[in-house]
């Protein structure tokens, strides 16, 4: 199939000079520019509609969440304490991150809040994070390598 296109392309540029070189004038070109058609990596942005309309058509997904998982079906409260759930968290992994890569790093420690504690130590080449949850009994283990600067 490519080497088909080439052939074509390569007959349509002998074309093109050929058809020049009778006509007496020399051969014009322009440079070839790619345009996306996506509107998130540049293209027209008139083209979003008509892309979520296809996506949506090709969706064979059908959603089977809890309608407490779906954020359409929450009521105003349970969207806010959501929020403000996300929002602690948020705070939680800020404080282990300072703890672990701050001004002051430290060795080992352990963050708890509320049902989820978060135990850190420091190795040579990576700091590991055992996050439990008392809630669920789930334990999470995560590997994180540290950077090191140039000499």
């Amino acid at each position: 199939m490519l080497e088909t296109r080439q052939r074509t392309a390569a007959r349509k540029f002998l074309f093109i000079i050929l058809l020049s070189i009778s006509l007496g004038r020399p051969a014009e070109a322009s440079e070839l520019t790619y345009t996306p058609i996506n509107p998130s990596f540049g293209g027209n942005p008139f083209n979003s509609s008509h892309l979520i309309g296809l996506a949506e058509l090709q969706n064979q997904h059908r959603e089977t969440a809890s309608p407490l998982l779906r954020p359409s079906s929450l009521s105003q409260a349970d969207l806010f304490v959501r929020s403000l759930s996300s929002r602690l968290l948020s705070a939680l992994a800020g404080q282990v991150t300072d703890a672990i890569f701050g001004d002051t790093p430290q060795q080992s420690g352990t963050i708890v809040f509320g049902d989820v504690t978060v135990d850190f130590e420091r190795g040579l080449e990576f700091v590991n994070l055992t996050i439990t949850d008392a809630a669920s009994g789930s334990v999470t283990e995560v590997s994180v390598p540290i950077l090191q600067g140039a000499p």
